[in-house]
């Protein structure tokens, strides 16, 4: 653990991807801090970065994509001075991904005990056969599926069972951080809360911190501890559940917010005009402003910078310019 007590810090963060087209620059300048046992909430509309953030801390961006600046500290070490090897073994036994989509993330002509060995064979934990078939079944047991699952293919397991699966992958060398990427996806509505109580059990029994990156904020409300809101690459607010939904700071969570369904409303449906900006160009201004009802003159003219504007609240946004000077 490092001297704040954090177990991952993200500080200042650049991912860039180099194409024909031009760079577009994925992540820009990101941070957060992450504490034992938390669970963080990751959201924003598809392509506002928040994979590619996920990719960068398990150090998985390959080119043409490329970490342009920045820190990732799990606990004392910089994950982004690591050389591959070294990340390698970082990856899955102390940081692990709950993959979205687990009918594409399993392995079809293995075995479920297969894809869990191979993965304590690769970071060489130097433990007996039955030491890790021991693993597999305190693994599948934990993520409530009977052990003979072990013997099973993915095409022979429910929707459900197969998510599972890849939860008991993740898990299996009790990592100190999971992040789940839209873990379900794809699952009814039943399944998915089943998926998210076996995630929140398992994190609380482990002490993992839990990174949840998703669209839904009514699922985020219920699960998480803290929002990180992302637009086009940048961190637009930070803050605790009950602030972000009580009190949202920046206009595009509030517009996030006002765009869940509600009983009262029903078959009204809000949603945010326009688009999100290409990511090819470095804006000098405000990336939301094309799309905000709220927006002010110096919302064309600078970037606003991520502050604590309220306790343990942060914003990027010119609105409380103010408290910026």
């Amino acid at each position: 653990m490092n001297d704040n007590g954090y177990v991952l810090r993200v500080e200042n963060l650049d991912v860039q991807y180099h194409t024909d087209a031009g760079t577009v620059y994925a992540n820009s300048q990101v941070s957060f801090n992450l504490k034992p046992g938390e669970r963080l909430g990751l959201v924003g509309e598809s392509g506002s970065g928040k994979s590619t953030l996920a990719l960068a801390i398990l150090g998985m961006i390959k080119p043409p994509g490329r970490i342009g600046g920045g820190e990732i500290w799990l606990e004392n070490t910089d994950l982004v001075k690591l050389p591959e090897e070294a990340i390698r073994q970082v990856r899955g036994r102390q940081v692990s991904m709950i993959p979205q989509g687990a009918m594409n993330s399993l392995n079809p002509v293995a075995r479920i005990k297969d894809q869990l060995i191979d993965g304590m064979i690769d970071h060489e934990l130097g433990l007996s056969r039955s030491e890790m078939n021991r693993m597999v079944r305190e693994a599948l047991e934990a993520v409530e599926l009977d052990p003979q699952v072990a013997q099973m293919y993915p095409h022979e397991l429910s929707g459900g069972m197969k998510q599972r699966a890849c939860i008991a992958i993740a898990i299996a060398m009790n990592p100190k951080v999971i992040i789940a990427d839209e873990p379900t996806s794809a699952l009814d509505v039943v399944t998915q809360r089943q998926v998210m109580q076996t995630i929140g059990h398992l994190q609380a029994q482990l002490g993992s911190a839990v990174i949840l990156i998703g669209h839904d904020m009514g699922l985020m409300a219920q699960f998480v501890d803290r929002i990180a809101v992302m637009y086009a690459g940048k961190l637009v607010e930070l803050g605790s559940v009950k602030d972000t939904f009580t009190h949202p700071m920046h206009p595009y969570t509030q517009m996030l917010i006002s765009s869940l369904p509600r009983l009262e409303n029903k078959g009204t449906f809000n949603g945010i005009p326009g688009i999100t900006p290409l990511l090819r160009e470095i804006p000098t201004d405000c990336v939301f402003n094309s799309r905000c009802p709220q927006a002010i003159p110096i919302c064309m003219q600078r970037v606003p910078k991520l502050l604590e504007h309220r306790p343990n609240q942060w914003a990027a946004c010119h609105l409380y310019q103010s408290e910026e000077n």
